[in-house]
């Protein structure tokens, strides 16, 4: 009897399958849109019909009043409704997000009891070797402090438990699943973690950073089936939000070869710009620079992704100064200055894009002065990444643009993690937290992203919050630290053209012009003239992606 995942899947692929037969494979045109665009330099166009060639590709906007050509194979009419660009989300990590939909997700958990319960039910209904899921955050259960193994022993002792902190850079585990990894009193913290203990020294159940390891390595590993699913449930959610393209951040082998494994039956619609994990990761698949683009531009490994610290939740991102919170903690960098700069010079050596978390202002000024020796070396137009760049020296916003480095940032980060940074920092730290506005002035390129499944991917949100700097609840009135509120156009060239511009794609999407791909959205309201709470409730009707319906309600 097949599986439920493997119905999952055969139902997801049969699904896709139909969504993504084309109007024609041939000219056509999408006329009466209310269409919007923004150009190469960020300004809005709007148009009236959009011209498609057979491979997908726009051949015209027309503008109010211009006269289409009439001889083509096929028309649509959308009847006034508003199409845009495909949305792309520049820091992402697909099978993470996968997984998420297809594991226990405590996201949505408002309590440390309420995670239990979730936990537990959970686990009544699973039959597999270990538990594992992820999305808590003790922030929000207004806890004080992390969950423990002891009660996590509380909703599921008889099997090892293993649940992924919100971002990532931490993880909970019963007291299963330490013994089963082997971790005790005697175990020392790896270099780049941190091991949570009691005053006696015992573990508690919390691993940090590179300690999560010793964990993940004994758990079982995905089989393709699994990954198969998860890739495509993925996909689907993508899709459905309007992300026609994302950047995944740290694509591992298996990754890589599920995507590729889903590209060659033809269930890849979305355009993944990935960066492999690490320099070992990249070589092996890509050899001596990056690969050329896949699949009508649907696959590509153009980068590196390096981490220089850890988060801000679990107090692992590196900072100048003590934890406001912690006194005696200033978080964890992964790498001394040289291994760093070793580690990115071997990138650059054969034209890999160099991408590096950083999130502590220690761990921006860390990389900065990295790029800043390797530009002596590695001429041209690099494109230096730095994903997240929350909290930085003041001093140091100007770097970015005077060494030519994109700062990859998440709008939603800064409305999720408002209370924690100043409770993390101080007041007298915030200067340069979340700067979107003094680094685009200062000509930093910006590419804006969600950093799913540490927050949802919905760009709309990410959007609203580019220039409110407020949550969906509208808090704090007037936005946090609004002198670095951008202007909605900014904030959609973020998750358009600077998305696009970050990843060497400026040439194929981000925008609708004559000569790059036809991705694009139908949507239910025009987001140029919708109120910050209507932008969030922005739902896609249909996805194109190359010219061909990639998802919507219709067959």
């Amino acid at each position: 009897m097949p599986s439920p995942m493997f119905t999952r899947l055969k139902r997801l692929a049969a699904a896709t399958a139909l969504l993504l037969a084309p109007v024609a494979h041939a000219d056509g045109i999408v006329d009466n849109v209310n269409g919007i665009t923004l150009d190469a330099h960020g300004a809005v166009v709007r148009f009236e019909a959009l011209q498609i060639d057979p491979y997908g590709k726009v051949v015209a906007v027309y503008a109010k009043g211009q006269k289409r050509p009439k001889k083509l194979v096929w028309r649509l009419d959308l009847k006034g409704a508003t199409i845009v660009p495909g949305m792309i989300d520049a820091h992402g990590h697909v099978m993470d997000l996968g997984f998420q939909l297809l594991h226990l997700d405590l996201a949505a958990a408002t309590s440390l009891d309420d995670a239990l319960a979730r936990t537990r039910a959970y686990a009544a209904k699973s039959r597999g070797q270990w538990i594992v899921g992820g999305g808590w955050n003790q922030e929000s259960w207004r806890l004080g402090r992390f969950p423990t193994a002891a009660e996590l022993d509380r909703a599921v002792s008889d099997r090892p438990v293993w649940l992924d902190r919100v971002d990532g850079h931490a993880g909970w585990a019963n007291s299963k699943a330490l013994a089963l990894a082997g971790i005790t009193a005697a175990t020392k913290d790896p270099a780049g973690g941190r091991i949570e203990r009691d005053a006696a020294g015992n573990p508690t159940g919390v691993l940090v950073d590179a300690a999560a390891d010793l964990v993940i390595k004994v758990i079982p590993k995905s089989t393709p089936r699994e990954r198969n699913a998860a890739f495509l449930a993925a996909q689907e959610q993508l899709l459905s939000l309007g992300i026609t393209a994302t950047a995944d951040m740290g694509t591992t082998i298996d990754d890589w070869e599920t995507m590729r494994a889903m590209a060659d039956i033809g269930q890849l619609h979305l355009r993944i710009l990935s960066y492999g994990r690490g320099v070992e990761t990249a070589l092996r698949v890509a050899g001596a620079g990056p690969t050329p683009w896949l699949y009508d531009d649907r696959l590509r490994m153009g980068g590196i992704k390096l981490l220089a610290d850890g988060a801000l939740g679990s107090r692992g991102a590196w900072l100048k100064a003590d934890y406001s919170d912690a006194p005696g903690n200033k978080g964890l960098g992964f790498y001394s200055d040289d291994q760093l700069l070793n580690l990115m010079a071997r990138g650059a050596m054969d034209n890999f894009q160099i991408a590096v978390h950083a999130i502590g202002d220690r761990a921006n000024q860390q990389v900065l002065d990295a790029i800043e020796i390797l530009s002596e070396t590695y001429k041209g137009d690099r494109r230096w990444r730095i994903e997240h760049a929350q909290i930085l020296d003041p001093k140091d916003l100007p770097r970015f643009a005077k060494l030519g480095t994109i700062a990859s940032m998440q709008p939603v980060h800064q409305t999720s993690d408002r209370l924690m940074a100043e409770a993390r920092l101080g007041p007298d730290r915030l200067a340069g937290a979340y700067a979107w506005r003094t680094l685009l002035q200062d000509g930093t390129h910006l590419a804006f992203g969600s950093d799913y499944p540490v927050e949802s991917p919905d760009p709309w949100a990410g959007w609203a919050a580019s220039f409110t700097r407020q949550d969906a609840s509208g808090n704090p009135p007037g936005g946090w630290r609004p002198e670095e509120k951008l202007t909605r156009e900014q904030g959609w060239a973020g998750f358009t053209i600077g998305a696009a511009y970050a990843s060497f794609a400026e040439d194929k999407i981000g925008r609708l012009a004559p000569g790059l791909w036809a991705d694009f959205l139908i949507l239910d309201r025009d987001p140029l003239t919708a109120s910050p709470a209507e932008l969030r409730g922005t739902r896609v009707v249909e996805t194109w992606v190359g010219g061909r319906r990639a998802w919507g309600k219709k067959p």
